[in-house]
């Protein structure tokens, strides 16, 4: 299975079984992925994994075009972007691949991980892995089939469902509890990674032929030798469009573009903090602007997409009209990292919608 894409699929232990017992012919996401799932091919490979289990359990090859489906085949939900598949490889529970039976291999997953970042690349499907990842996965389900080994797994980890398929709202938490980040201090990795983050956006919306804008109180932020506010193409003022209390609420947002006088997208960068706060800047602005159109996105490191999602789902949130997980995106800081360089060399011809590809819905995510 060479030279194809991999695809990561997850699954619970309940959803798995339901896939076989409606054919093992039809494999769904999310409403939200629907972006994603188009962009899979037929003979690409999916790579199924349990959650709350953390094992690779098969391999399905896809067989046919995306298509939208409310057919009801999953309990939890009906997973309404769907991808006709045949089972190619297929583990149970009990035999399948823990993933950490894998570090070394994977490219995300060291000999010896010191914190959790990794299960970053667990927290939704499909997501597209790269080919050297996919083999070493698809290698290591071949092998357990020919020489299976059995690990029990506690009835609490069979029982096992994704947070984000038992609430409505997102958990319910305390802001102000989280370290604040602070500003480029020497030898803090997490506040100079927020400033590399800012100076990146700053940096692609002025290469793209906007205007941007830092926020009032980071526009002396240092990196690499430059502060923020001497960027290219920085502005002095904000248009003033809005009133004066919503003019104060934007400026203080981390990076906007701007096209003439209108705000092109908007972003909170969060690393080291809560992320409330960020939420509260941009939830002000739809309180204040219920008929506001600005694209709305948060940038965060791959290990904070949970919190992202739990977040913006808060009770206060979804009670805006529109509801803030409706109209704010979330984009992590190694796929911008990523797609910035690849699109180094044609840059000023990217479109703004060129963000709606790097980012991802903030739906709770049902899979």
């Amino acid at each position: 299975m060479a030279n194809r894409n991999y695809w990561l699929d997850l699954f619970t232990v309940q959803s798995w079984k339901e896939f076989h017992d409606a054919g093992a012919s039809v494999s769904g996401f999310s409403e939200k992925r629907w972006v994603t799932v188009q962009k899979v091919k037929p003979g690409d490979c999916l790579l199924c994994y349990l959650t709350g289990v953390s094992r690779f359990i098969g391999i399905l090859e896809v067989v046919g075009a995306p298509y939208k489906d409310k057919t009801r085949i999953w309990s939890d939900s009906d997973f309404p972007s769907r991808l006709k598949v045949k089972p190619v490889a297929v583990l149970t529970p009990e035999t399948g691949v823990p993933v950490k039976n894998l570090a070394g291999q994977l490219s995300f997953l060291p000999e010896a991980p010191t914190d959790s970042t990794w299960t970053g690349r667990f927290r939704g499907s499909p997501a597209l892995w790269k080919p050297t990842d996919g083999l070493a996965v698809e290698k290591a389900i071949l092998s357990a089939i020919k020489n299976p080994v059995t690990r029990p797994i506690p009835l609490s980890k069979l029982r096992y469902r994704p947070r984000a398929l038992k609430a409505k709202f997102g958990q319910v938490t305390i802001p102000g509890l989280e370290p604040e980040g602070t500003n480029d201090v020497a030898g803090e990795k997490v506040p100079t990674e927020h400033t590399e983050i800012q100076s990146m956006l700053l940096t692609l919306g002025s290469d793209m032929g906007f205007d941007v804008w830092v926020a009032r109180n980071d526009r002396s932020r240092v990196f690499k030798g430059k502060k923020l506010g001497e960027l290219p193409r920085m502005k002095a003022e904000l248009p003033l469009q809005f009133d004066e209390a919503t003019n104060s609420t934007i400026e203080l947002i981390d990076v906007l573009w701007l096209k003439g006088s209108a705000i092109v997208a908007a972003f909170e960068v969060e690393s080291t903090t809560s992320i409330y706060s960020g939420l509260l800047r941009m939830a002000d602005l739809v309180a204040m602007q219920p008929n506001i159109n600005i694209p709305l996105y948060l940038v965060a490191p791959d290990a904070r997409r949970e919190k992202v999602t739990t977040e913006v789902n808060r009770p206060t949130f979804s009670r805006l009209s529109p509801k803030l997980h409706e109209i704010c995106r979330y984009i992590s800081f190694d796929v911008l990292r990523e797609r910035v360089k690849l699109a180094e060399a044609f840059i000023k011809y990217l479109k703004p919608e060129f963000l709606t590809e790097l980012s991802e819905g903030c739906e709770l995510d049902e899979e």
